[in-house]
């Protein structure tokens, strides 16, 4: 250590300043001495350390017992991590090529589909890419099975993979008398909410009294994460936790029972809440013409306090359309054609609402759509695709009138937003487009393609359209591609027209179709191993039967 300790003082002096010592060098070949003193002392040191302890070996891998990708198809994969994709032209704009990157969620659903593990060397690029795109997870670790989770625990950057598995391992199963009491009792607050959801998806009763054996000794916070997990599987049998869930120390634990109990339909709390709305809205006859009248709740009393309605409203709005909105929302729609001589709803959502009372009315009555799956009131406040939006039924909103269309099966959602489209054009209907099940049907995806075509040819101001151009990308059906190839020409730019829009349309629909050719290939490559073998006789190069 004197030695070495020597050595750092002179490369640290110099060594005109502090000589080495022992060294018959000097001058230019000082320096030289030096280093070549360093490098002896150096592996001196180093083959004189002892060796420290083994590490403990790491354990081994799990099995993933899903069939492996073929060839093409981990190709393909492993160019959508990359998102590798051409550059893009400058002036801001995308470029023809596809957008790799927006490519990998639907690749990931589709392998699903098809039941295919990850590759080994694909998963710390899709895990990295989890990492980046919090929407990603869910499908990147369902691909990525039990050696994803096996290698983030090797990772700290991998950590989030851990939070919905026991401790970065497997969940026991559901169905375990002894392994799902004690990870409940002992488990971190993550591995908790994994497993109640994994218990009650399984057996909403067992989830139920899992919750309930602990629910008087959790806290607030954790309490609320974990009531709503009763979501899934939510049913009659669920109504006397909720009620009893009424009565707890947390508002916003109580407000979140609520919401739950006006979702069951025969549940007390929603006779309560009906028999309260319909004291607020009544049908008079007396002046001819049949009108609703609204007489809103004077205060907000204990028992509704006690129910989940919030007394206090938000800054800017009135105390009596607060409670009466929460009142509405609340109470089953079934109550109200029996209150209103037997009307169906769309009849209901038509009658006149005395008092200006009718834009409220009507945006309850939506909520209560939406929290109770009620299709047929849904249809009631959408109303015709082609009514103007400030006169139609329900609601102007065009987020409250997505979430209407999310309660009606799909094709009669498509069929609603490709009439919206072709009687509004594709200004509004961004949001409406987000609610359609993927690849949109042809009358819609005919619709978005046509409105396109439509405004390319109005000289339109071409960026306002990136967004449904991205979204056509994603989920326009493949089977599109050819007749989408007679718009990437590039057409005549009107005088009126945006400067340079012309080229961006042509640009836009070559990367609209490129991207569609790219999905069909990514699906073909997928399929291959669910193709049947050739027969012997149907193998190139295999010789046919002789002839004499």
């Amino acid at each position: 250590m004197d030695a070495w300790e020597e050595l750092v003082t002179s490369a640290l002096l110099g060594t005109d300043r502090k000589p080495l010592a022992g060294s018959a060098r000097s001058g230019d070949a000082a320096p030289v001495a030096l280093l070549d003193a360093a490098a002896v002392h150096t592996v001196r040191r180093r083959a004189g350390l002892r060796p420290g302890p083994a590490a403990a070996p790491l354990e081994g891998a799990p099995e993933d017992g899903r069939r492996p990708l073929p060839e093409r198809a981990r190709r393909r994969l492993g160019q959508l991590l990359a998102g590798r994709a051409a550059p893009a032209p400058s002036g801001g704009r995308r470029g023809a090529a596809p957008d790799l990157t927006e490519l990998l969620p639907q690749w990931l659903a589709a392998a699903a589909e098809h039941g295919y593990g990850a590759p080994a060397a694909a998963l710390p690029a899709l895990l990295d890419a989890a990492r980046a795109r919090t929407d990603l997870r869910p499908q990147a670790l369902a691909f990525a099975g039990p050696r994803g989770l096996w290698l983030a625990r090797l990772n700290p950057e991998w950590k989030f993979a851990l939070r919905g598995a026991g401790g970065g391992g497997t969940l026991p199963d559901p169905g375990d008398p002894d392994a799902v009491p004690a990870l409940w009792e002992e488990g971190l607050f993550a591995e908790r909410v994994a497993l109640l959801s994994a218990v009650r998806a399984a057996d909403p009763a067992r989830g139920r009294e899992l919750l309930a054996s602990t629910w008087g000794s959790e806290r607030a916070e954790d309490r609320l994460m974990f009531l709503d997990s009763l979501r899934a599987g939510l049913g009659p049998a669920d109504e006397e936790f909720l009620e009893a869930a009424l009565s707890d120390r947390s508002r916003n634990v109580r407000a979140t029972a609520a919401e739950l109990l006006s979702a069951l339909p025969a549940s007390a709390l929603a006779a309560r809440m009906a028999e309260r709305a319909a004291s607020c809205v009544s049908l008079d006859r007396t002046e001819g013409a049949e009108t609703l009248v609204v007489e809103a709740p004077h205060e907000c009393d204990a028992g509704m306090r006690h129910d989940g309605v919030s007394p206090t409203p938000p800054t800017g709005r009135g105390e009596r359309s607060w409670w009466l909105g929460q009142l509405v929302e609340a109470a089953p729609l079934d109550c109200w054609p029996g209150r209103f001589g037997g009307r169906t709803p769309e009849e209901i959502v038509a009658l006149p609402v005395t008092d200006d009372w009718r834009v409220e009315l009507h945006a309850a009555w939506c909520r209560a759509a939406v929290r109770q799956r009620n299709a047929d009131w849904s249809r009631a406040l959408l109303g015709s695709p082609a009514a103007p939006q400030a006169t139609g039924p329900g609601t102007s909103s065009l987020a409250e009138r997505a979430q209407l269309l999310a309660t009606l099966p799909e094709e009669e959602r498509a069929a609603w937003v490709a009439s919206f489209i072709a009687a509004h054009g594709l200004s509004e209907a961004f949001q409406l487009l987000g609610v359609c099940a993927v690849p949109w049907s042809d009358p819609l995806g005919r619709a978005v393609v046509d409105a396109l075509d439509i405004a390319r040819d109005a000289g339109s101001y071409p960026w306002s359209f990136s967004g449904v151009m991205g979204l056509a990308e994603r989920c326009l059906s493949p089977a599109a591609a050819p007749q989408l190839t007679a718009l990437t020409a590039l057409p005549a730019e009107p005088e009126d027209a945006s400067p340079g829009a012309a080229a961006y349309w042509s640009e836009a629909f070559q990367r609209l179709v490129s991207t569609l050719e790219l999905r069909a290939a990514m699906h073909a490559e997928l399929a291959e191993a669910d193709r049947p073998e050739p027969a012997e006789a149907d193998r190139p190069g295999t010789p046919g039967p002789r002839t004499a």
